[in-house]
């Protein structure tokens, strides 16, 4: 029944009964009167029944569908003055505050990242400054994960004069690093890159004098110093990143001008491959250390 169902049918028994009980004041007022002094009426069965009828009308009239009202009938209906019905979906609802609890899978490529992530290969390409070009300018660094993906790659803008931009080694052109980027920008990004990682790379020295940076020692893995590398491929000399690569990968690299991000992956390819008896023969050093 509708709400004005309701009204209408409610207006319609109160004048019933209105009628009923004037109607039953006047033929009884003698009788009572006579009997006992009272001034009370007793309603009848009919009568009571009316008033119950009223009673519940009056109540169930200002409740609201729970239809129309959706989720917060309740509130409509006058019961909960706020928030979602017991048992409702919205009170189930998880607040998207709340940390929410990461699946297995999630879990292990958040694990293979960081793995690939806690070793980094940089290579930077230098161009000539002072006299006859024979300082070194930093004018491109590139840094790459274990597997090879690029995290860093910029040219960088020059702070001096370059008297020799070495472009058949270097690859570098003027244009390259007239639109680089500011050098302490960038060597800020290196650094926070290389916080706390292991570094890769061949000859790291020069790279890291460029970039005017330091890292642990225990943390570097130059192939240019890795003492049984050097004697298997070159008998103890320090070999190139390009005859390394030959020797260990069989791959050939820096056929023309260079490329810091091929030097980059070259040198962290030799790493992976040998990484196991590297990380040993560190170890064992470190231990000798200890003894002495």
């Amino acid at each position: 029944m509708s709400a004005s169902q309701r009204q209408k049918q409610f207006d319609m028994n109160r004048s019933r009964a209105n009628n009923l009980a004037s109607s039953s004041s006047s033929s009884s007022g003698n009788s009572n009167n006579n009997s006992t002094g009272s001034t009370k009426n007793v309603a009848s069965p009919h009568q009571r029944k009316l008033q119950t009828s009223m009673e519940r009308l009056q109540v169930q009239q200002p409740n609201t569908s729970r239809r129309s009202a959706g989720s917060n009938w309740m509130a409509a209906a006058g019961g909960t003055p706020t928030g979602p019905a017991p048992g409702s979906e919205n009170q189930e609802a998880k607040d998207p505050k709340e940390p929410q609890t990461l699946t297995k899978s999630a879990r292990m490529r958040l694990k293979k990242k960081a793995q690939r992530n806690r070793y980094l290969a940089m290579d930077c390409e230098m161009v000539g400054v002072g006299h006859n070009g024979q300082d070194d300018m930093l004018a491109r660094v590139s840094i790459v994960n274990r597997v090879g993906q690029v995290l860093l790659d910029k040219h960088v803008k020059p702070r001096q004069e370059v008297t020799d931009y070495r472009t058949s080694v270097s690859g570098i052109r003027p244009q390259d690093i007239a639109n680089g980027e500011d050098f302490a920008t960038v060597q800020d990004e290196v650094v926070k890159l290389l916080h706390g990682r292991i570094l890769v790379g061949h000859a790291l020295g020069n790279d890291l004098a460029v970039l005017s940076i330091r890292h642990p020692f225990e943390n570097i893995r130059d192939t240019s110093r890795y003492k049984p590398l050097c004697k298997l491929v070159s008998n103890g000399h320090t070999p190139s990143l390009k005859r390394l690569t030959m020797a260990v990968l069989g791959q050939e690299i820096q056929t023309g001008e260079h490329n810091s991000v091929e030097d980059a992956r070259a040198a962290m390819g030799i790493y992976n491959r040998i990484a196991g008896d590297w990380e040993k023969y560190l170890e064992k050093k470190r231990h000798q250390q200890q003894h002495y």
